[in-house]
């Protein structure tokens, strides 16, 4: 991305970190697609504090990232859980290149936890394709444009 005229102030990668660049948010993300959808669980599996958690759930439910849905334990008080929405689920694959990146430069030894898909069972990555179902190996394969220009610049 190394195009002059690109409009920094509008920056897709700076609004998305403004959402979820922080490190709770991010692990609080990966929690859900886990499958931890109440608090207390929440709190539990990271090991953080109430009230950054409460900060973090209001971010995400309020950016459109999570929801919250009552439940209700027999005997006790309604409660929320948080689920994921379609704009959440989108942060998937962000999530597991993370992932990826951290195993690859940060772990020792093997990954902590294998991504499999359900149907065959193969290892689950993330790639970069093009439209016309191409994989792109890196930003030396691509062009980046600021919207409506008509001037090509190599990354």
């Amino acid at each position: 991305m190394s195009d002059a005229s690109f409009d920094r102030s509008r920056c897709s990668v700076a609004g998305t970190l403004a959402v979820v660049g922080e490190k709770w948010s991010l692990l609080v993300l990966r929690e859900t697609f886990l499958g931890v959808r109440r608090f207390a669980d929440l709190q539990r599996a990271l090991g953080i504090p109430k009230a950054v958690l409460t900060d973090r759930l209001a971010t995400l439910v309020q950016e459109g990232v999570l929801r919250r849905e009552p439940y209700q334990d027999e005997g006790e008080r309604q409660r929320h859980e948080y689920r994921l929405t379609g704009k959440g689920r989108d942060l998937y694959p962000t999530l597991v290149a993370l992932m990826e990146w951290g195993d690859r430069h940060l772990a020792d030894g093997p990954p902590p936890l294998a991504l499999e898909h359900r149907d065959c069972g193969a290892r689950v990555r993330v790639a970069l394709v093009c439209d016309d179902g191409h994989e792109v190996a890196g930003p030396h394969e691509v062009a980046a444009r600021a919207a409506g220009a008509g001037v090509e610049r190599r990354a």
